[in-house]
């Protein structure tokens, strides 16, 4: 089913909009260090008022698997998937994030 603005009804597997937003946040911060905006974590968590361990957490979201940053995108993130689950344990290898979250892994 297609909505008016055409976007497909996702039904009862919406997107999280805390993840969602967390991702989309990390990869902006990622962003801004990466291009020189801000020099330090400190310095970005500072201009965005907030404390800098946050900041290094969340941006540990820009090393998911590219599959789950996806899924989560998509809303298919696994039931009880929660912010904080997920940033405490970024797994170094990206084939061990689906395991580490109980996902089924796509590819």
């Amino acid at each position: 089913m297609l909505t008016p603005s055409g976007m497909a009804n996702r039904g009862t597997s919406a997107a999280d909009t805390t993840l969602v937003k967390a991702i989309a946040r990390a990869f902006r911060w990622r962003r801004m260090l990466e291009s020189g905006r801000f020099g330090t974590i400190n310095e970005l968590a500072a201009a965005e008022k907030i404390n800098s361990s946050y900041v290094s957490r969340v941006l540990r979201l820009t090393l998911l698997a590219p599959d789950l940053v996806e899924a989560i995108l998509d809303g298919r993130q696994p039931q009880g998937m929660t912010l904080p689950r997920l940033v405490e344990d970024v797994a170094v290898e990206w084939r061990d994030h689906a395991e580490r979250v109980d996902m089924p892994r796509t590819r």
